[in-house]
């Protein structure tokens, strides 16, 4: 009986043990709801279509064809209309469909498709699209889906963007904690800032 009793307390123990510290080092789980809300676009722009393997039916787009700004800004960018239109005003098998019908329909009113952000940051956060694609895509040589996958998520299988990753702060610590490689050829890594001005205004 005594001996079952130090068993059972040793027992419980070493859940609790092993509980705390699954508690206090695993990263925090994320749910559908802490991703926010599904975002409603004016129009449903399928990312699958345009950025998506060929094996897919995808066209295998570069990010940055549509989000220019990426390479040389803190932000990456919406594509400008004209930018869409210059495609698919040469492209006639899909002129018919109800979303390039909405996307001529905002052309002719000469109005700006009125998007809506998916991947936004609280005000006082400055997350700079230049730095990380310069680090990740033309310093390690890294494919640009996989650079811009890391935040946004696996975009070129998603027919409406939507929000993969949580965009926490505990989040992108934990990337600016690991160490990174400088360079496609080197074997000297170097790890993220981790000052508070680096990324809060």
């Amino acid at each position: 009986m005594y001996c079952f009793l130090r068993f059972s307390i040793l027992l419980v123990g070493l859940i609790v043990s092993a509980g705390s510290y699954a508690v206090n080092t695993a990263q925090p789980l994320t749910t559908a709801d802490d991703l926010g809300p599904k975002v409603e676009q004016p129009i449903e722009f399928p990312h699958d279509r345009h950025a998506g393997d060929a094996a897919k039916g995808g066209m295998q787009i570069n990010c940055m064809y549509c989000h220019t700004y990426a390479r040389r800004s803190i932000v990456a960018g919406i594509p400008p209309l004209q930018k869409c239109i210059g495609c698919h005003q040469n492209i006639e098998s899909v002129r018919e469909t109800p979303r390039i019908k909405k996307l001529f329909e905002y052309w002719e009113a000469k109005k700006a498709v009125p998007w809506k952000k998916v991947h936004d940051l609280p005000d006082f956060v400055r997350f700079n699209h230049e730095r990380h694609i310069q680090r990740f895509v033309f310093a390690q040589n890294k494919p640009v889906q996989e650079a811009c996958g890391y935040c946004h998520g696996d975009v070129k299988t998603m027919t409406v963007a939507r929000r993969q990753k949580p965009l926490s702060m505990g989040w992108c610590v934990s990337c600016h904690q690991k160490d990174h490689p400088v360079d496609a050829t080197s074997t000297k890594t170097t790890h993220g800032p981790n000052d508070c001005w680096q990324c809060h205004k």
